[in-house]
């Protein structure tokens, strides 16, 4: 049997991009997720990797990812098929000695490459490793209908969209209490696109990509995913307002601090600021 679909973090992997799917927020190819493997974990699975596939350059350099292990999705491959085919549609690669290059030891077995947004993934994952001391080790990136929709009419803009997500449900704010991150339009898959990700990565857990999608990084599947759960949720009332005629009531934005202060977390306050 093998060791790798047999281990805990892939099976997690796999039932993510099916949980995903369901949801509709990954149709055909669209989305992707990677997870940055523990050293036991790669211990426990390595008899099942193969070193004769060539090294690519990654495309950044990720020097603090030397020699680590990611599972990832494959580029053009389809979430609602990864359950089915799992060998066929993910990957586990390996970061070279000065981090510039990797190589696929496990899946893809009838050829391809890791999503084309690779090195978004791993410039998020440098800049999290740093930042939680190695904690953070999984990122996702889904296309969530509702936060699309909002991306086109509200402002694109870190502390508007906060705000109005917030103010949906003050919970929000106990999720995410660093607040949501914003980027314009930008061509999906390019460098600039990774290093403004990453950067925005520095202060936020979650980032939205105006017009496209979601991006989140926690420790573990079920803290990622119910980052991205609750802000769609949120997302969801925010439209039905809208094409309701809008807010008739304002939430307080004293609400949402007391309830922060309530479970002692430290909110981004200057994102309620008008």
């Amino acid at each position: 049997m093998s060791k790798v679909t047999s281990a805990t973090f892939f099976n997690e992997f796999i039932d993510m991009c099916d949980l995903c799917c369901s949801l509709g927020w990954n149709e055909r190819n669209g989305g992707n997720i990677s997870y940055r493997i523990s050293e036991s974990d790669v211990e426990s699975v390595k008899c099942d990797f193969t070193y004769d596939r060539p090294w690519t350059e990654i495309g950044v350099t990720v020097e603090n990812l030397a020699n680590e292990f990611f599972m990832v999705t494959g580029s053009g491959k389809f979430f609602r098929f990864t359950k089915a085919d799992p060998e066929n549609s993910t990957a586990i690669v390996e970061i070279d000695e000065l981090g510039k290059n990797y190589r696929i030891v496990w899946g893809l077995k009838s050829g391809g490459r890791p999503t084309s947004e690779f090195p978004t993934h791993l410039l998020n994952h440098s800049v999290k490793k740093d930042l939680t001391n190695g904690a953070y080790r999984l990122v996702m990136h889904v296309h969530p209908v509702n936060t699309i929709a909002l991306s086109f009419v509200l402002p694109q803009n870190d502390r508007d969209f906060t705000r109005e997500i917030w103010e949906m449900m003050p919970e929000c704010a106990v999720v995410f209490p660093r607040g949501i991150g914003v980027l314009p339009l930008m061509l999906a898959g390019s460098i600039d696109i990774a290093e403004a990700t990453a950067e925005k990565f520095k202060s936020y857990d979650v980032v939205v990509w105006s017009l496209h999608g979601i991006f989140a990084t926690g420790e573990d599947f079920k803290t990622v995913f119910g980052i991205i759960e609750t802000v769609e949720k949120a997302a969801d009332i925010l439209v039905k307002v809208i094409s309701m005629g809008g807010k008739k009531i304002r939430p307080a934005s004293r609400q949402i601090i007391d309830i922060c202060e309530l479970y002692n977390l430290d909110i981004n306050k200057s994102l309620l600021e008008r």
